[in-house]
């Protein structure tokens, strides 16, 4: 897994983050979502260093091997705004002032932050399978409540802590036919581990709180993402059922956007790396103009 990366823990001031990067050329950041490592990357950095990139794939802070400060009543250490400057540190520190960012799912919220607070540092971005927070909680629906449940349950103070920790295998669930056994090995050890478990969620904790106030100032503020922006989302998850089109939801905070569906479920990286790397390619070209864009309607079927 990752052959002729290298790995490094990088003290970046509150935090610690562990990294795997390789390849040469122009630099992509790949950010991984909830409860995954760099690790789920596997099959997707090599494409990419194949395509010509430098790729850089870092544990978010306080998942798999970073840590990050002590947990305050705020949730502020964990804030989507915190892990932005973990990574701009990170990039710093292996010599990249400008770089081309991917993020799913949680990632994509780290994604979104970095791309707002740190327009000059992001040449490109893409989110895999998620929306801005805000976004998911002004459209609040009986769906969502229903199938989206653990984003609320995660925030009680103290009890999915023993949930979770009681049997981590359970909660997660994970495939290491699918997910390929180094990944699936490192994740579990993650999982079993109570300070990544408390650590993931106070993501969600910041999420509902700090996170939340600091995009709705941004979009009060009026505040968009000026880089090309590309949008992919799963057709075998439920972000279009919820939504519809996601591509018109990015619309209100990118100026450039383009996008389409990937024929796989939430897991994208693991479930469908070949067209994850193929349309990352694509994207991260220096002249791109990006997928031809399709609405819900105009697609013949899902999945």
């Amino acid at each position: 897994m990752f052959e002729a990366f290298e790995e490094a823990q990088l003290d970046v001031g509150e935090a610690s983050v562990f990294v795997r990067f390789g390849g040469e050329g122009p630099p992509v950041v790949l950010l991984h979502g909830h409860p995954r490592t760099s690790a789920t990357w596997h099959w997707v950095a090599p494409r990419l260093v194949e395509a010509g990139h430098t790729v850089v794939c870092p544990d978010l802070r306080g998942y798999g091997r970073s840590r990050g400060p002590q947990f305050t009543a705020d949730h502020a250490g964990y804030s989507k705004r915190a892990v932005a400057g973990d990574v701009v540190a990170v990039m710093r520190h292996l010599g990249h002032r400008r770089f081309a960012l991917a993020g799913h799912d949680r990632g994509g919220s780290v994604a979104l932050r970095l791309a707002l607070d740190h327009p000059d540092a992001v040449s490109r971005v893409a989110f895999l399978d998620c929306l801005p927070l805000t976004e998911h909680l002004s459209r609040m629906t009986t769906e969502f409540a229903t199938q989206w449940w653990h984003w609320f349950f995660f925030a009680q103070p103290g009890i999915p802590e023993r949930v979770i920790t009681a049997d981590p295998d359970s909660w997660y669930r994970g495939d290491p036919d699918a997910m390929g056994r180094e990944n699936y090995d490192e994740w579990r050890q993650a999982i079993r581990n109570p300070d990544v478990v408390r650590a993931m969620l106070e993501d969600y904790r910041a999420g509902l709180t700090v996170d939340r106030q600091h995009e709705e100032a941004d979009r009060d503020a009026g505040t968009r993402i000026a880089c090309p922006t590309l949008i992919l989302w799963s057709l075998q998850d439920d972000l279009e059922d919820l939504y519809g089109d996601p591509v018109a939801i990015w619309r209100r905070w990118a100026t450039d956007v383009r996008g389409r569906g990937i024929d796989s479920g939430h897991h994208v990286a693991e479930q469908a790396p070949e067209v994850l790397a193929s349309a990352l390619t694509d994207f991260l070209q220096p002249h791109s103009t990006g997928f031809e864009e399709r609405s819900p309607a105009e697609r013949q079927h899902k999945g």
